[in-house]
Order: C-alpha cells, then structure tokens, then sequence
C-alpha cells in the first residue's frame, strides 16, 4: 500500500498509471535526488539512468542520499555488472552518492549550469522523449 503524501508537497498529483507517473518524473525534472526507498524508487533510478545512458534525455544530476543504504547497490554494480562488462564506468559516473545536502545542491547546480547552454540547444531542436511521432501539418 502506497504511504501518505509527503507533508512537504505544495502539489499532490494522483495518477492512474504509473508509467505516467515515471513519464512525469522525468520529463519535468532538472535532477534526480533518490532518498533511501523500496522497489519503486530503484526502478525509477535504474528508469532514470537507462533514459541518460540511451541519451533519450537530457543528461542530468543523479544523487543518492544516504551512503549506507546505496553503497551496497553499488558494490555489487562494480564487482558483477562493471566485471562482466555489461556497464562501463562511465555508466556509474552517473551516479553521485553523498550524505550531505550541501553536496547534493552543489551538484545539481554545477551540473545544471555546465548543461544550460546545450539544453537551449537541444529545446531548439526538439526531439521526442520517449520516440513519439511527431505529428505532420496538414498542407
């Protein structure tokens, strides 16, 4: 069963859907903080990632909040995914893991200032998120 809202939200959405909801997530996001959760919040990082990796968005902050509970996840990214080289290293450079708020904002900013310009750009030039038609003008 799904927890109540988070008392922090100044706007809740409920969705029928959750590929809605993961659509959402990222299309809408700048960054990608993860805070220590169930199988949903490992299927949205992984989401998340798989999406920058396949360069289907923006590439974009991912930080993991609280070293002791996503250190494990990526030990056994480096000893069995990185050793059998189903990933590379650049793939876990996606991935910041920290402790501390201020680390996380500092990343963010920096990652968002270096990617403004080819964010313009890449507005400029739109290309579908997830492989959608774009749709003809009548002539």
């Amino acid at each position: 069963m799904e927890q109540t809202p988070n008392p922090y939200l100044d706007l809740m959405l409920e969705l029928d859907h959750f590929f809605v909801r993961k659509l959402k997530l990222v299309k809408y996001s700048q960054a990608f903080v993860a805070m220590p959760g169930g199988i949903g919040t490992i299927d949205e990082v992984f989401e998340t990632l798989t999406l920058i990796q396949t360069n289907k968005m923006t590439d974009f902050p991912v930080a993991l909040m609280g070293s002791d509970y996503w250190q494990p996840l990526l030990e056994w990214l480096r000893q069995k995914m990185l050793a059998e080289r189903t990933i590379g290293v650049e793939d876990l450079d996606l991935l910041r893991v920290t402790d501390s708020v201020e680390e996380a904002v500092r990343l963010i900013t920096e990652r968002t200032v270096e990617s403004a310009s080819r964010v313009r750009r890449v507005a400029e030039t739109r290309r579908p998120l997830l492989g959608e038609a774009r749709p003809q003008r009548a002539v």
